[in-house]
């Protein structure tokens, strides 16, 4: 009887350990929205985080840096993903900045373009209508095609604040994606545009800036100036569920650190 009872005991207490474990195990959603020059930094982020805790789903929505931040001020969304700084009027409103990675944004042109580096005057020339044919650069005598993101974008705000051109930009054309842009810019032997550096493939070229080309390295050590940082967005005051505060934590950790360099982005320390 004492050894059925023992082996009774021993069947609860294994039971009672499995239950305790399965509660310990972190569960739910996580809703992203913000960023598209973020996408493949998510993407290895999340397929990562996903072998830690395979019971949390973290859901990626690419709507642009605007939306995400507004969505997770209004709580449509867990976290936002932003590609420039907050500004102020969004901090004043309770915004707070994750810097998970910094990206260079590359100014690009087609592959057959003969220039090949631009200062920071030169650019802000182009952008704003000041310098209107290649042969102004070196270049053939062929205008130029201005290629730009759509208002909100994180690139489009994070490229115009640095290089000093808000507001002024004068955009032949206007897309909705960093993918557009370099898709087009790829097409047109005269374009000229912007992309996140993570971005860029060989379909265009990525132009020196002030005889300093975009890379890791140079954007780790400050010397390529067109750069922003790749934030993650929680709102003051405001708790996150159990499972977005660990998507956070391990976004923000050291082990993250090289699925961030895998995505093509560099880590902030």
């Amino acid at each position: 009887m004492k050894k059925i009872f023992s082996l009774m005991l021993a069947a609860v207490m294994a039971t009672s350990m499995l239950g305790g474990c399965s509660e310990n195990q972190k569960g739910g959603t996580v809703n992203t929205d913000g960023s598209t020059s973020m996408a493949d930094v998510m993407g290895a982020l999340t397929e990562a985080f996903k072998e830690k805790e395979p019971d949390i789903t973290v859901n990626y929505s690419g709507t642009g840096s605007g939306s995400g931040i507004s969505g997770v001020l209004d709580g449509t969304c867990d976290i936002g993903l932003s590609s420039r700084e907050l500004k102020d009027e969004e901090i004043a409103q309770g915004a707070v900045a994750h810097i998970v990675a910094l990206d260079g944004v590359a100014v690009v042109v087609n592959p057959n373009n003969a220039v090949s580096d631009l200062t920071l005057e030169q650019i802000a020339d182009i952008f704003t209508g000041k310098i209107s044919n290649w042969s102004q650069l070196g270049g053939a005598d062929a205008p130029i095609a201005i290629y730009g993101r759509e208002d909100g974008s994180g690139t489009r705000s994070a490229f115009e604040e640095i290089v000093g051109v808000e507001g002024a930009c004068v955009y032949t054309n206007e897309y909705g994606s960093t993918g557009d842009v370099i898709g087009n810019v790829a097409s047109n032997e005269n374009a000229i545009g912007y992309a996140s550096l993570s971005a860029v493939s060989d379909k265009v070229s990525a132009v020196k800036v002030g005889g300093v080309a975009p890379s890791e390295s140079t954007v780790k050590d400050g010397s390529y100036t067109i750069q922003r940082p790749f934030v993650m967005v929680t709102k003051e005051g405001t708790a996150l569920s159990e499972a977005a505060q660990a998507f956070l934590d391990f976004a923000m950790s050291a082990e993250a650190e090289e699925y961030i360099i895998a995505a093509g982005a560099v880590c902030p320390n």
